[in-house]
This record gives structure tokens, C-alpha cells and sequence, in this order.
């Protein structure tokens, strides 16, 4: 599986970005799609995943009622709706595609999220 990213860009702090990924190859529908990202000087966290039905949503706690991820897999594309940004959300995301919800084997490379304050 082969997984680009886009979406990202340059916002003000109250607005919102959707994040695209597209994937190549066979099985899109049946991995776990993940969304994770990368702040400047800190570790790739964990934002949201959803099930290979897209039935099943997770996202972290500082996401919550802002982000919210969605598949379409006749598309073969995952979504991060991405809405009420701040600047602690500027980091580089990744989208991610695995057997499991911890557990991913495929990513993306990456799109450039900044939110000015």
C-alpha cells in the first residue's frame, strides 16, 4: 500500500483544513487508517484512526470534538477533518495504514500543518 498525503497548509488559529490521503494498491478497505503527527522537537503522537469500515472512530483527547476522521473506500482515501485549529496543533501529519489500531505497517509522507495565532 502506498499512501499520499495533502491537504496541509497555512491557517489561522479558529480555522479548519481537510487533510487528504490516498492509497494505491489492493485491501484499502481492509486496514486500519490511522492520522498521526509531528510537532518540531517532539515525538510523533497518535490523532485519530477509524476501522476498515470507518464504523469505528478513535481520536486523542486534545482532538476530540475538532478532528474527526473518515474513509471513503470505494475512493480508497482517508479524511481529517480538521476544524477550531490552534497553533498547538502545527505539526507535520502522517496518515498510516495497518492490521490494527496500534499496530502500522504503511505511511504516507507527510503534508505541512501550521496554524498562526
Amino acid at each position: 500500500v502506498q499512501l499520499q498525503a495533502s491537504g496541509g497548509g497555512l491557517v489561522q488559529a479558529g480555522g479548519s483544513l481537510r487533510l487528504s490521503c490516498a492509497a494505491s494498491g489492493r485491501t484499502f478497505s481492509s486496514y486500519f487508517m490511522g492520522w498521526f503527527r509531528q510537532a518540531p522537537g517532539k515525538e510523533r503522537e497518535f490523532v485519530a484512526a477509524a476501522t476498515w469500515s470507518g464504523d469505528s472512530t478513535y481520536n486523542v483527547d486534545s482532538v476530540k470534538g475538532r478532528f474527526t476522521i473518515s474513509r471513503d473506500n470505494a475512493k480508497n482515501t482517508v479524511y481529517l477533518q480538521m476544524n477550531s485549529l490552534t497553533p498547538e496543533d502545527t505539526a507535520v501529519y502522517y496518515c498510516a495504514a495497518g492490521n490494527d489500531l496500534d499496530l502500522y505497517d504503511y505511511w504516507g509522507q507527510g503534508t505541512q500543518v501550521t496554524v498562526s495565532s
